[in-house]
C-alpha cells in the first residue's frame, strides 16, 4: 500500500447540488466500486440524482470549486436508526492525499448527533484498500454477506461505535 500524501491546498465539503452531478458520476464511473455495479451511465445517472435530491451527497471541493470526490450517507440508513455510508469516492488523480479520510471525517461528525452513535457501511472483497483504511479509521467487521449486491462479490458489514 502507498503511503498517503498530503494534500496542500484546502478543501471545503457542502452539501451536493445538481451542479456537482456530472462530477460525481465520473468519479463514481472511474472507481473500483463504479465498474462493479454502475458501469451503465443511465443507473449511475438515476442514482446519484435521486441521491442528491435526498440531500444524501456531500462534495470535497478545492479552492476552484473543482469536485475531487464525494460521499453519500443515510443518517438513517440501517434498521431506520444508524447512519449507513453507502458510497465515498474519489477523483483517481487525488486519491491517497487524504481526501477520502476527510470524507469520512464529515460523514462520523455529521450523520449522527448521538453521542453512542454507531456507524455502518460495507466494503466489498476486492477492495482491501478501502478496507484498510476503514479499519485504519476504527471499523470493526461484524459480518460477511455473500453475493450481497452482485453474485460472485462479497462483501463485508462493518462497524464503528463514537467514543
Amino acid at each position: 500500500m502507498c503511503e498517503e500524501r498530503k494534500w496542500k491546498k484546502d478543501i471545503h465539503i457542502q452539501l451536493a447540488d445538481m451542479k456537482y452531478l456530472d462530477s460525481c458520476i465520473d468519479i463514481l464511473q472511474n472507481s473500483d466500486l463504479g465498474r462493479a455495479y454502475f458501469s451503465n451511465h443511465e443507473k449511475a445517472t438515476n442514482m446519484l440524482t435521486y441521491a442528491v435530491e435526498q440531500k444524501n451527497v456531500y462534495v470535497a471541493l478545492d479552492e476552484n470549486e473543482k469536485c475531487l470526490g464525494f460521499i453519500y450517507y443515510m443518517t438513517n440508513g440501517v434498521f431506520g436508526s444508524y447512519p449507513y455510508l453507502h458510497i465515498v469516492a474519489v477523483k483517481e488523480e487525488y486519491r491517497s492525499y487524504g481526501i477520502g479520510r476527510q470524507l469520512m471525517k464529515y460523514f462520523e461528525d455529521n450523520a449522527s448527533d448521538s453521542p453512542s452513535a454507531k456507524y455502518f457501511l460495507t466494503v466489498d472483497d476486492f477492495n482491501p484498500r478501502a478496507k484498510k483504511l476503514y479499519e485504519n479509521l476504527g471499523y470493526k467487521s461484524v459480518g460477511e454477506l455473500t453475493d450481497f449486491y452482485k453474485n460472485g462479490i462479497n462483501c463485508y458489514l462493518m462497524m464503528k461505535r463514537r467514543g
